[in-house]
């Protein structure tokens, strides 16, 4: 009985990053996978909205609100978009492990954060407004 010399893993056309990123699972339809990152960019667009208005605000309603409350207003909007980016990112990648091992979906901890905030900051500027 002869031995078989041992056969070299194939090696991964996803690179080094995927693998360490998405382990295991199968390969999910490429629409899902699409689909996913279309709705990563969705959030990305709503961060980068966040952050414009929060530059605004800042840059341009100084005869609106005071120092104290514009500067709170301004920080949050920033924060709040500098948390959905960084929630975006975790979230595409939680789903997309999720496809690949077929297990349930994750719930979006993202979408409370980012209504409560921006309810408040409705309140805020509404308030104020009317206060004006």
């Amino acid at each position: 009985m002869s031995e078989q010399p041992p056969v070299a893993p194939v090696p991964s056309s996803r690179g080094k990053i995927a693998e360490r990123l998405l382990p295991g699972g199968t390969e999910p339809d490429p629409r899902f996978t699409l689909a996913n990152e279309r709705t990563f960019l969705a959030w990305i667009r709503t961060a980068l909205a966040l952050l414009a208005g929060g530059i605004g605000i800042e840059a341009f309603t100084s005869d609106l609100f005071l120092v104290l409350v514009r500067k709170g207003l301004s920080v949050l909007l920033l924060l709040l978009g500098m948390l959905l980016s960084a929630g975006a990112a975790v979230r595409w990648l939680r789903v997309e492990r999720s496809m690949r091992n077929k297990t349930p979906l994750p719930l979006p901890l993202i979408v409370p954060l980012l209504a409560g905030a921006a309810a408040l900051v409705a309140a805020v500027v509404l308030v104020f407004i009317l206060w004006h």
